[in-house]
């Protein structure tokens, strides 16, 4: 009999989701910071709508003029992110639907019942959009520009290991002093020019994050109230 060949083929992971969870570049989110595998930082800032073509010739100047000087102040990257998606309505119809079964009067229960399912109906046609901005404050270890084969081959150490979660853990107080400080400097610059900020906490970051990786899932599955998961696991 001929002899086998031996198969040299790497064995895929028999898991999909452990596989795609890989080439995810975050390791954990926790303390209102999502952490990276590579040891970076972020923190993520949701920042008020302002509209400019309200406001007055001269007070169009001075936005202009605060978010140069904003933008000069800078000394690091940033990422200004607008994200629009879907109108979720469903609270507002289990409340709507929830007043429908309390009414005592049939007549009532029915008109109630039929605005819960002209209102769903709207927003199905019409598709109705919301916008969120967003602003991502970075902290990385290594803060020198680097050349984009170099951040190609950088992104493919893309395990990770106790070894470097223990190091990140190490100096996660102190990176976060620091990752603060960015924050704070961002904040005090936007507030100057009329833009209410607000930090994301660990429960809205997972959430953010998981709507994003998971754009359809996400309008069927909504996470738990009590968030008590790995934020790998998204």
């Amino acid at each position: 009999m001929p002899k086998k060949i031996k198969d040299t083929v790497r064995k895929r992971s028999k898991n999909p989701k452990a596989a795609v969870q890989r080439f995810i570049p975050i390791s954990e989110i926790r303390n209102d910071t999502v952490i990276l595998k590579k040891g970076g930082m972020r923190a993520v800032l949701e920042v008020s709508a302002l509209n400019f073509n309200l406001k007055s010739e001269t007070e169009q100047q001075g936005i202009i003029s605060g978010y140069e000087a904003f933008i000069n102040t800078v000394n690091f990257p940033i990422q200004i992110l607008v994200r629009s998606t879907r109108v979720n309505i469903d609270p507002y119809i289990e409340q709507i639907k929830g007043h429908a079964n309390k009414q005592e009067n049939e007549l009532l229960q029915m008109q109630t019942e039929s605005y819960a399912t002209f209102i769903e109906k709207i927003v199905e046609v019409a598709d109705i959009m919301q916008k969120q901005f967003l602003v991502v404050v970075p902290l990385d270890d290594s803060e020198e520009k680097k050349s984009s084969i170099s951040q190609l081959f950088s992104w493919l150490g893309i395990d990770d290991s106790s070894s470097k979660i223990n190091f990140r853990r190490k100096y996660f107080s102190e990176k976060s002093v620091k990752l603060k400080d960015r924050v704070n400097l961002v904040e005090s610059g936007l507030h100057n020019i009329g833009l209410m900020t607000k930090r994301l906490s660990t429960t809205e970051l997972i959430e953010l994050y998981y709507e994003i990786y998971n754009p359809k899932t996400s309008q069927e599955q909504k996470l738990p109230k009590d968030l008590n998961i790995n934020p790998l696991q998204i």
